[in-house]
C-alpha cells in the first residue's frame, strides 16, 4: 500500500513537472498523475506530441532527441 501512494506521487510530480516544461496546464496532468499513476503516460505523450504540432505546424520537420 506504502509503495503504491509513493509510486502514485512520484509520477504526479513527474507530470507536473513535464507538463509545466511542455506548456499544458500543470495542476491537472499533476491531479491525473496522483488518481491513476503510470497508467496516463501514454496519453500524456500523445497530448504533448499534439500541443507540439499544433505550435509548429503540420508541415515542419520535427527531429526527437
Amino acid at each position: 500500500m506504502l509503495v503504491l501512494l509513493i509510486i502514485t506521487l512520484v509520477f504526479s510530480a513527474y507530470y507536473y513537472v513535464e507538463s509545466f516544461k511542455s506548456g499544458l496546464s500543470a495542476k491537472k496532468w499533476a491531479l491525473a498523475g496522483v488518481f491513476l499513476g503510470p497508467t496516463i503516460l501514454p496519453m500524456f505523450n500523445i497530448t504533448r506530441r499534439v500541443k507540439l504540432r499544433h505550435a509548429q505546424g503540420f508541415s515542419a520537420h520535427i527531429i526527437y532527441a
